[in-house]
């Protein structure tokens, strides 16, 4: 009998778990971007991260439900992304994808139990502040701050180019506009947590960095900041739906 440790096994569980962790982010980032729309139109709302979306759902049942679906399909798409570094695509990129989506799985356990979870701004100010007092630690951190900047890079290329209509099977229209906005809003929110982290390590103030939380306030807080966050609110909307679509029509050993 074959098991999940045989490499074609794996792959067999490769679809279903990509389209359930797919659908999963997607969710996560449109919590997200509705909150930050919420808050530039000035109708409530929160400027938050991927993991303070999910302690808005907390407290009721409903968002009980949902934090529970989620942390299932979050826990999906780090297998799916485990399987592939497994198998040696991207090894090194889907392994960080693995550690980053398994924290967020961690989090929405720990917040359907009851646990408060602390902002993604104030978890960056704790762990820069640990990094600057390192040795070397502002180089560290500057670093973080670069490879950041070189991550949001890749992702206005993908945008840009349409790269990643290359991983789905067949055309999608609305795929094709929501992944270039989607993929531009992530370039920016990554962009300002990377330069917000350089600034943190030439300053040697770690309060500087700062989270998605942080760079979306830091959008609120600039001049036409209303605007200028709703528009990014909407591009993280768009990357939302972008999942959704992703997940319709994505091959799932790419």
């Amino acid at each position: 009998m074959e098991t999940i440790a045989n490499p074609r096994s794996a792959s067999e569980w490769k679809g279903p778990l990509a389209r359930v962790g797919l659908i999963a982010k997607g969710v996560s980032y449109g919590l997200v971007g509705a909150l930050a729309l919420k808050l530039a139109l000035g109708d409530g709302g929160a400027a938050t991260s991927n993991q303070g979306a999910m302690q808005h759902l907390a407290g009721t049942s409903f968002g009980t439900v949902l934090l529970v679906l989620l942390a299932i399909g979050l826990a999906a798409y780090a297998v799916w992304r485990a399987i592939q570094a497994w198998q040696g695509e991207e090894r090194f990129v889907n392994a960080s994808r693995v550690l980053i989506y398994g924290a967020l799985t961690y989090t929405a356990i720990k917040i359907v139990t009851g646990a408060r979870e602390q902002s993604q701004n104030k978890s960056a100010h704790k762990t820069t502040a640990v990094l600057l007092s390192w040795p070397g630690g502002p180089v560290i951190v500057g670093l973080i701050g670069a490879v950041l900047i070189g991550i949001g890079l890749y992702q206005l290329y993908m945008g840009v180019t349409r790269k990643f209509e290359e991983k789905w099977r067949g055309q999608s229209d609305i795929g094709d506009v929501v992944g270039v906005v989607g993929h531009i809003a992530r370039f920016v929110v990554l962009a300002l947590m990377g330069a917000f982290a350089i600034k943190a390590a030439v300053d040697y103030q770690p309060q500087k960095a700062v989270g998605l939380d942080g760079a979306l306030q830091k959008l609120a807080h600039e001049s036409y900041g209303s605007f200028l966050l709703g528009l990014t609110a909407a591009g993280l909307l768009a990357y939302g739906v972008f999942c959704f679509v992703d997940a319709r029509y994505r091959d799932p050993s790419r």
